[in-house]
């Protein structure tokens, strides 16, 4: 699709985020808060000055970004999976694990050891939906959320067991040395060099999606694996596998830079829910790799400036929930509309009303009858 096709949906998304953020000013309002303080707040706290930005919010916006790739790659193989906050959490903890191991003689090569053990970790998880849904046809839908939950316990057994920090007081792992920790980006600040991992991630994928083969066995795949396996004979079952397995790789990555870049430990509750807002910045970007970006970044500062917006106006932060439920509905609407108006303009006129619909094929497209005379 050229970008002047692309326009209009891009508008059209745009526009429903705006109706969402005039929508939670009339619900502030409603309220009693005092909306334009509320706003105030919100901004100053994700992009008004350099310590949000570079310590907040883009801190939020690199797990969002890498979780979003993942949620979104395996929506474009026609595979739903809801558990990248268990691969996330599951690839925080190998990775704290390596780091813990390695990082006192491993040196700097602790650091993409730890990633990379994150990255697989992340992968194994998902392998085990990716085998049920093979060869039991269990849906990754109930198999992902069920694995969420037996992530999220086995890290804390983890962080209250073997790997639990030598005093045995915290719900949390010791330190992981400095030579296992990935470098701040910038000086003073919170963001590290993840965040350009994350952006290299986006680029690297959605060039590989739209411009390789494999990239259009995953995209035919997951637009029609029917005609897929019948007309362009491709293995189904062994694309959607291995795009299960990379997407799980991309949520495990997410958590290894999160222990690596900011956090330094394991904790018991190390994702605020990271994976599941994943799916909104996917359904966002509309499963665009590069809109991801700006969809993940969305996403960051509104949880981020929610914060400073409870500190400084009073308002609850949980509200923020409420604006994405609110831009994910309005965004999901505006896609329809423009859809039907799309199909519309390609068939040439409006669909057929209901009496139209109640007729046959062949009954709406009948040769009117023509008198032939048959006279010398």
């Amino acid at each position: 699709m050229h970008a002047l096709a692309r326009l209009p949906r891009m508008l059209a998304t745009l526009a429903a985020c705006g109706v969402a953020v005039l929508l939670f000013a009339f619900l502030l309002e409603l309220a009693g808060y005092d909306s334009l303080a509320a706003f105030r707040a919100l901004w100053t706290g994700s992009f008004g000055t350099w310590h949000a930005l570079s310590s907040a919010t883009l801190v939020r916006a690199t797990p969002l970004i890498l979780t979003g790739l993942a949620v979104g790659l395996a929506f474009r193989a026609g595979i739903w999976n809801i558990g990248a906050d268990g691969q996330l959490v599951m690839g925080a903890a190998a990775a704290a694990a390596c780091a813990l191991a390695a990082g006192d003689w491993m040196g700097r090569a602790a650091v993409p050891a730890a990633l990379l053990a994150g990255a697989l970790a992340g992968a194994l998880w998902a392998a085990i939906a990716a085998l049920l849904r093979h060869k039991a046809g269990v849906l990754e839908v109930i198999s992902t959320i069920m694995l969420n939950f037996l992530a999220l316990n086995a890290v804390s057994y983890i962080v209250r067991g073997p790997l639990q920090e030598p005093l045995r007081i915290y719900p949390q792992t010791a330190s992981i040395a400095a030579d296992a920790r990935l470098p701040a980006l910038f000086a003073g600040a919170r963001v590290s060099w993840g965040l350009i991992l994350a952006l290299a991630s986006a680029v690297a994928l959605w060039w590989w999606l739209t411009r390789t083969a494999s990239g259009f066995r995953v995209r035919i795949a997951g637009a029609n694996p029917d005609a897929a396996r019948v007309a362009a004979r491709i293995d189904v079952g062994r694309v959607t596998t291995r795009v299960f397995l990379a997407s799980g790789a991309f949520a495990g990555l997410a958590g290894a830079i999160e222990v690596t870049g900011v956090t330094f430990a394991l904790y018991e509750n190390i994702s605020p829910g990271y994976g599941y807002t994943a799916i909104a910045v996917a359904l966002l970007a509309r499963l665009n790799f590069l809109l991801v970006i700006a969809s993940g970044l969305f996403f960051a500062a509104l949880e981020s400036g929610g914060l400073a917006m409870q500190r400084d106006a009073g308002v609850p932060s949980v509200v923020v929930y409420v604006v994405e439920g609110a831009v994910i509905l309005a965004t999901m609407l505006a896609a329809r509309g423009w859809g039907v108006g799309l199909n519309w303009r390609q068939r040439g006129g409006p669909p057929p009303n209901n009496e139209d619909a109640s007729r046959s094929p062949a009954s709406r497209h009948q040769i009117p009858a023509v008198a032939v005379d048959s006279s010398p």
